[in-house]
Formats: C-alpha cells, structure tokens, sequence
C-alpha cells in the first residue's frame, strides 16, 4: 500500500510533464500568460472586482494596459480605453438629516430611520401624540393594523403604509411618524432598494426602544423637530474596449465581462452566512477576461483581415448586464455594421474527462451550423444551445438582432463562493477554448455578414423559491419605479398575458410593485393555478391585463 502511494503521485506527475511537452512554444506562452492574468485579476489586491471599487478600477487598468500592449487601438470614451456607466446604488440617508423630541435628539437607525419614499422637509411643531391634527406632524401607532389583519395572508403592511401616506398628507399632515407599540414584529425598514414614488411628507419610523422611551403617553403633547434628506447612491462603472480597425465592412465583438461579487455585497454570493469574505472570481470570469486578452494578441498578429474586431471587457455584469446594456445604448461602433459577437463566461474550467463545452447562440443565425459544423473539435466535445439569451452580455447584444454565440466550460461548486480560486483553473483547457474561437473567427473571416433569427427566450434568474413565474427576464439596470421587462419567455405566463420587452410593471394583484425585490416579494403571495391582474405601463400608457400562474 504505501510503495503504491509513492507510485501514484509519480505518475502523475509524469503524465503531467508529457502532456506539457506536447504543447507548441506558442502554446506555453499563451498558457502562462493566461496564469499571469488570472492570478492578478483574482488576487485578493483587487478584492473580488465589484463593479464601481476600487478593485474594478486597478482591473480595468490592468485590461487597458494590455489592449495596449497588444497594440489595440482605445475605443471607449473620448478616444480612450474606458467607457464609463453609472450604478444606481439605492437611496441614502444625508447626514444632515435629524430628528429631536422635545429638545432631545434622537439616533439616526438607532432610534428612527427614513422610509426610503419619504419626501425630504424642514419640521418645526408641538403635536398632540394622540391627536393627528392638519399642519402638523402626525404620531401613527401601526398596532391596530396589524392586529386587524393577523388573519389576512393578503394584508400588506408596506401597501397600507404607501396608501396611508397619500391620504395624511391630503388632510394637511406635515410629517408621518409611524412606530408599534405591540410585541409583533412588522419588518419595516429602510429599504435602499426601493424606487416607489417620492411622498409629498417626510415618512419616518420610530425603533421600538426609542417608542417605549419617548411616546409611552399617548396623551402628551410633543415638540418636533425634524429634517430629512435623501438622496441617490450613484458609483461608476468602466468598460474597458480595444479595437482592431483592419479597414473591413463589418466588425466582429468579442466580449467577456471582468466584474465579480467583491466581498458579497450586492446579495448575489452562494454563502449563506454572514461572513464577509473576498470572491475573486477566478473561473467567474478572470478566465473569460484573460482568454479576451490572449484573442486580441493572436488576431492583432494574424492574416485574418475580413472584418474588424472589437474587444470589450465588461463591467457590471454580476449586477444585471450593467456594462452590455450601456455599450449597446452607447455604442462606439456602428452596431448596423456588427457581423456577430462571441462571449465568453466561465472558460477555466473544462472538465479533464469529458472535455464538454458548451456553445449557445447557434440558433441566432443560420449560418452557425453551418459554420461550427465543420470544425475539427478532436480536443473538445461541443455541446449546442439555440438560445440567444442567457445570464450573461450576449444577451444584450441579441436584443439588438446581432447573432451571438455564448461559450461556457459549466457550473461548478465554487460558483459564486470565496474558494473560487486560480489555482483551479484548468489552463490547458481554456488554451483549447481559446483555439476554438480563433478557429471560429476564422471560419468566418471571408463570409457575408451574418443574417440574424429570433430563438426561444432563456429566463435568466431562478425561481426555485417560489411556485409560480411570470417568465419574464427583468431588467436589472432600470432606477425607476416598478419593473422593466427585459424580455419573455415563450408560452409563459406573461407571454399569453400579452406583456411585451419595455414594459413596466406597476402591480401584481393587490401588491404595488416598485423595484426588483417588491416584485419578488409580490409573486411569492401566489400559487400555480392562480388568476391575478397584471398593471404596467407600455410607454406612458396604463394598461392591465389578466395573467394565471
């Protein structure tokens, strides 16, 4: 037993050294560049690369700087390397904010926080507790409310707040202080997130220590003075673009995103604790960006002149196609001239004993199959997706009716974690994704532009946690109120509901949809088999429409 656990590691490790030998000089050098560049964008320097840090930014240098090197020209802002994009980041509370009870000032999310509607105001007066009287500031007790409903699944406390509001402020309210006096919790808070309509009154809410402190009489009379301010949280995004300007008709983009979670933030990490833990993204998508790279070297020095190329490194992908929705808003090359585009996301991790990569896109042009079926993939075993949609950038660019292609080496259980290392890259087999899209991209360097077909639309994000979906893809780059849809997903609720892309839905049944998570929150009130009104708005028109689940 033990001569044989000495065996076994010699072995491998002589099978290790053969099969080194048996990559070309060329070889070597693009898979230790790719060592080089995967290492630095998942170092821990770069702190997981959120969109709009600190880390991106030292990313995004280091992409430029090697566009340059490669001898790209810069295609982004103003002649530069860089396109930059705003990240609505919520609301915040200003620090001038206050609040004082008679002469006593009270601590910002200690004692009172803002609801993240509240209108913003300067409030001087003495108001009777008790005693919701018109201008002045009133004292609501949601107490009864929610004792009233206990019974009621469909009660919505935030909606009754929402409605509320409106109503004070018609009868001359200057001001609304909600706290709750029972021992049942109502989960308000402020919420960062939420894009409801601003209130014409300061909406505030009073913790349940400052309550049993401050307003246990509720015949006494208060000296309030107040003022609220709120603002938007905006951070920049950068996508970093290089262009290959070979004087052809057509263009072809290729494209990876080099964002990842940073520390988990954004409530997108797969650890469910309360840890903050660095997630350097290196499959996700550090191996997308440096294969991105190692392309722009070999085509910069190629014969292969039949179109132009664009290289664009993503930014804010990890938060809804950020970066890709804002390029193809704002492109920096005629899009009518876009012959197709190649993304890559999650390259570095082929599987040793299958080889399995998967391509979607093939169904976005009739010419793929064509195409990709006569390549020799003896390295590889290919497997096809039609769908032009996904949980990536091509998404993007499918929607603008350029054909795509998405190439991904599959999930793994470091997907979205901290343990999502370079040293678990499999580095010869992205050098064998990387000659893939070389092969591709010359297959395709003396063709006509593509033509572009419609596929069956992906829903990008689960709903594992509930039993019923719109099929709808949302569009998380929206900062208005209510939901934008993306795009839909054929035969789905939504579809035969006659929801279409840009829509914006305001309501779902009885529950007022403002943002992403009000949204979410709404669908998880209902089952399969369910039959609910569906309000939205299709450019400035109300409309409603009847969906079942």
């Amino acid at each position: 037993m033990l001569q044989k656990k000495v065996l076994l590691p010699l072995f491998l490790l002589a099978f290790i050294v053969v099969h080194a030998q048996k990559l070309k000089k060329a070889d070597k050098a693009i898979v230790q560049s790719l060592k080089s560049h995967i290492e630095f964008l998942a170092s821990d320097k770069l702190e997981g690369r959120r969109a709009g840090t600190a880390g991106e930014a030292l990313a995004a240098e280091y992409i430029s700087r090697q566009f340059q090197q490669a001898g790209l020209e810069p295609k982004g802002d103003a002649n530069t390397w860089l396109q930059a994009f705003d990240i609505y980041d919520g609301k915040e509370v200003k620090a001038t904010s206050f609040l004082y009870f008679n002469g006593t000032q009270l601590k910002l999310n200690k004692d009172y926080f803002p609801l993240a509607y509240s209108g913003n105001g300067n409030i001087e007066a003495t108001t009777a507790v008790a005693l919701p009287e018109s201008g002045t500031p009133w004292f609501i007790d949601v107490k009864d409310w929610i004792e009233d409903n206990q019974d009621n699944p469909h009660f919505d406390l935030s909606a009754k707040i929402h409605q509320y509001t409106t109503e004070a402020a018609a009868k001359g309210a200057t001001a609304l202080l909600l706290h709750n006096s029972s021992a049942t919790p109502d989960e308000i808070e402020f919420d960062m997130k939420d894009r409801s309509p601003v209130a014409k009154i300061p909406v505030l809410y009073i913790t349940h220590d400052a309550e049993s402190k401050y307003l246990k009489d509720a015949s006494a009379s208060i000296e309030t003075k107040l003022k609220i301010e709120l603002g938007e949280k905006k951070r920049k995004g950068h996508n970093v673009i290089g262009f290959i300007q070979n004087g052809a008709a057509n263009t072809v983009i290729l494209g990876a995103h080099f964002d990842h979670l940073g520390h988990g933030e954004d409530g997108n990490s797969m650890l469910r604790n309360d840890l903050t833990q660095i997630h350097n993204g290196a499959d996700d998508n550090a191996s997308g960006t440096a294969a991105l790279i190692e392309l722009a070297k070999l085509l910069k020095h190629s014969k292969l002149k039949g179109n132009n190329y664009l290289f664009i490194a993503f930014s804010g992908e990890e938060l809804g196609l950020f970066g890709s929705k804002y390029f193809i808003e704002h492109p920096t090359v005629d899009l009518s001239k876009v012959n197709y585009m190649i993304n890559m996301d999650m390259v570095g991790r082929l599987p040793d004993s299958s080889k399995t990569l998967t391509v979607g896109g093939i169904g976005t042009s009739p010419a793929w199959t064509r195409t990709l079926s006569s390549l020799s993939n003896k390295d590889l075993v290919i497997k096809y997706d039609s769908s032009g949609t996904g949980p990536s950038d091509h998404t993007s660019f499918y929607r603008k009716n350029i054909p795509v292609l998405f190439l991904f080496t599959g999930l793994h259980p470091d997907y979205h974690r901290p343990t999502d290392d370079a040293n678990k890259i499999n580095y010869t087999g992205e050098l064998t994704v990387i000659r893939y899209v070389y092969n591709v991209v010359e297959k395709t360097n003396s063709e006509n532009k593509f033509a572009f077909t419609p596929t069956r639309e992906t829903q990008t994000t689960t709903s594992a946690r509930f039993s019923v979906t719109l099929g709808i893809m949302p569009d998380y780059s929206y900062s208005g109120t209510g939901l934008r849809v993306d795009g839909v997903s054929d035969n789905r609720p939504a579809q035969k509901a006659g929801l279409k892309a840009g829509d914006v839905i305001i309501q779902l049944g009885d529950h007022a949809v403002t943002s992403m998570d009000s949204y979410m929150q709404a669908l998880g009130k209902f089952k399969k088999g369910e039959t609910t009104k569906v309000k939205f708005k299709r450019g400035s028109e109300a409309m409603e429409a009847m969906v079942q689940f």
